[in-house]
């Protein structure tokens, strides 16, 4: 990494350090509590340029690469993996899609609102029964005269109530036929296009999760993203950006929850001594650590690679699926070491613990990114 590139990385992440302690950290239990979506954060976030991080600057976006990205998504999520995850939807499917197959137009029409803040995003490919199997979608688009009738249900929807502009993704061939579906942009407000059911989850409570529905929405030509048929390769390259994101979430929770054990075992006392002296104790940490490590470089390395317009999938897939597994191992490690208070609502890591299991789902779970990392490295031989 260059110099320049690594001040303005630095410089980004305490911005990012600085917002979170400022507008996160003390509303944490209470939104996660309430479930409530703090959609102001996001707003807050906008005005700092951090809403369209990747985004070119003749658009409104603040031009950083993925490095920063990264560094943003780890500094909010050690703090509140819920924040990470609306802020990595925001960013990666909804604006990243319009970024990288929207023509002008459509470009300068969104980008400035959604990397404002103005506007909060919102991605839907999933729906109730096509989760990994996205080749039979149910929603489907159907072409008359200059517009098109969407109809159909997606769900698990990071804010498919509150988002202002969603990127859909629906059916417009046959089923399980190749190239059969393609991406629209459908804003709020359009009719026959709703929120549906508010998820009640286990952890990430304070993103929205839900349904969005459409029910004859009917949107012009100029809606649509690209060439008819396209949308599901689209996705799938969308997705390479956000398994980064995934992992950089993953990353920010295992750090969180690692800072808050390595703090804790030093200042919890027993048999006269802090129980970080204790081989059991301090070998959680080891491992924590060092599994850590080599999420960190994994995920950089993929940050690279997107960096410079290279081939990521492979790579991508790799660092979303060791990084959310190790999430997952350090939050339950770092639960085992604060003992009985670590399973109370009074200390942080039981939230890393309830919030790391989705980063082992979202955006593909880690069944699916050993398919495609299988895939991708046999292709080489």
């Amino acid at each position: 990494m260059n110099i320049l590139t690594e001040e303005i990385t630095q410089q980004v992440t305490e911005t990012a350090k600085q917002f979170t302690a400022q507008y996160i950290k003390p509303y944490v239990m209470q939104w996660d509590e309430s479930q409530e979506f703090p959609a102001h954060v996001l707003h807050e976030m906008g005005k700092l340029g951090l809403m369209g991080v990747l985004v070119p600057e003749e658009y409104g976006g603040s031009g950083l690469s993925y490095s920063e990205y990264k560094a943003i998504i780890e500094e909010i999520s050690k703090v509140c993996g819920s924040i990470g995850l609306s802020y990595a939807a925001h960013n990666s499917l909804c604006t990243g899609h319009i970024l990288a197959f929207g023509n002008e137009e459509q470009k300068n029409k969104y980008l400035p609102k959604l990397s404002s803040g103005e506007w909060i995003g919102a991605w839907g490919l999933t729906e109730p029964n096509t989760g990994s199997d996205a080749g039979n979608m149910k929603c489907t688009a159907t072409k008359k005269g200059s517009d098109w009738i969407l109809n159909g249900t997606k769900s698990w929807i990071t804010h498919g109530k509150s988002g202002n502009v969603a990127v859909v993704i629906a059916r417009t061939g046959e089923a399980r036929t190749k190239n059969n579906a393609t991406a629209f942009v459908v804003e709020r407000g359009t009719p026959g296009f709703s929120g549906g059911k508010k998820e009640n989850k286990l952890g990430m409570r304070a993103s929205e999760t839900a349904e969005m529905i459409f029910d004859n929405c009917i949107i012009p030509d100029e809606n649509r993203l690209g060439k008819v048929g396209d949308g599901f390769k689209q996705s799938m390259k969308v997705l390479d950006g956000g398994r980064i994101s995934i992992a950089s979430l993953s990353l920010g929770i295992a750090k969180g929850a690692f800072e808050a054990a390595a703090k804790y075992s030093k200042e919890r006392y027993q048999f006269d001594q802090p129980i970080a002296n204790f081989q059991g104790i301090s070998f959680k940490l080891a491992d924590m650590a060092t599994e850590i490590d080599a999420a960190d470089l994994l995920t950089l390395r993929a940050c690279e690679l997107k960096n410079n317009h290279q081939p990521v999938t492979r790579e991508a897939a790799m660092a979303k699926y060791y990084a959310s597994e190790v999430a997952v191992r350090v939050a339950n490690e770092a639960v085992q070491i604060f003992g009985g208070n670590g399973y109370t609502k009074e200390f942080p890591v039981e939230k890393f613990y309830r919030d790391a299991k989705l980063c082992t789902i979202g955006e593909g779970t880690s069944e699916i990114q050993k398919i495609v990392i299988a895939r991708e490295t046999l292709m080489k031989f």
